[in-house]
């Protein structure tokens, strides 16, 4: 049964829920690694990992693809191998709540750049004051923010402004999750170097192993598909400032999974970036009554 107009919206942000529930909990299970395999070791086989289980579930045929299928799919897998690395490589220096926050700046920009209401500015600088929050959280609190670190998680920022655009041009050129697999492949294929010492490593373990394959699973097959459907159903400014719900749910894993505080000036931040969340939506919902059809993602310049 087709969806109704006014149902793409809801659903669409029900996946980005759920896309920011299962990333924050993949990365702590992920940091668990970062002794054995460092964290470039671990993007390298979660990313590997993910492109397989993606190959052969959805079997893409990439033959008849045009040029701009493929191009959009390589720098889909270029925003991809780069925002997870330095992700990990800032995770494994400074507290997983705050490198959330801190990464948040880019997706927070590129909403800020393309919102076109005056609410949705505001929605966008109630999240902005959130993330300092946390940041500032982060200074002042009991584990001090690590220089190198702040400058990794500032390159995965970037990146995944890149990922966020990359993402919604695959999602509109490219069929079902077809460009995803080939994404994640060509992600793959530029870790090799990493890759394959830490395909060494941990061969014949399994407990590495399982590991491995749940930081696969629940940091990028389930995030990254969810994603990539809810772009195709949310504009990518409403898209970016509902991923600042993914801040409260990365403190709450930091907190169940590798013991790290949750302080009161966090949880502020929290209300905060949720308050942004639940305005931004209900924007969205009102929106889409007064205007009629939903529209596709913003399409990108050639």
């Amino acid at each position: 049964m087709q969806q109704s107009a006014s149902s793409r919206p809801l659903v669409g942000v029900a996946l980005v829920v759920g896309s920011c529930a299962s990333l924050p909990f993949g990365a702590a299970v992920a940091a668990q690694l970062f002794p054995v395999l460092g964290p470039w070791g671990v993007t390298a086989l979660r990313v590997a990992i993910a492109a397989l289980l993606l190959l052969v579930i959805v079997r893409p045929r990439p033959r008849r693809w045009t040029r701009p299928q493929w191009t959009a799919a390589v720098l889909f897998g270029v925003s991809l191998a780069a925002m997870n690395g330095f992700f990990y490589a800032a995770i494994d220096r400074i507290p997983l709540g705050p490198a959330v926050a801190i990464e948040f700046l880019g997706p927070l920009v590129l909403a800020a750049v393309l919102t076109r209401r005056l609410a949705d500015a505001l929605w966008v600088g109630v999240a902005l004051v959130g993330m300092g929050l946390l940041g500032v959280d982060g200074l002042i609190g009991a584990e001090p923010l690590d220089p190198l670190g702040l400058v990794f998680i500032l390159l995965a920022a970037g990146f995944w402004v890149m990922y966020i655009r990359m993402s919604a041009r695959v999602g509109a050129l490219i069929p079902g999750a077809s460009g995803l697999a080939m994404g994640l492949l060509v992600a793959a294929v530029l870790l090799l170097p990493v890759g394959v010492p830490a395909s060494i490593t941990i061969a014949g373990d399994g407990q590495l192993l399982l590991l491995a394959l749940l930081t696969a699973v629940l940091s990028s097959v389930i995030p990254y598909s969810f994603e990539l459907a809810a772009l195709r159903r949310l504009p990518q400014r409403v898209f970016g400032v509902l991923l600042s719900l993914e801040p409260a749910f990365a403190t709450l894993a930091g907190w169940l999974l590798l013991g790290q505080d949750a302080t009161v000036l966090r949880m502020l931040a929290i209300a905060l970036v949720i308050a942004a969340s639940v305005g931004t939506t209900l924007g969205v919902r009102r929106d889409r009554r007064a205007e009629g059809p939903f529209t596709a993602p913003i399409p990108l310049p050639d």
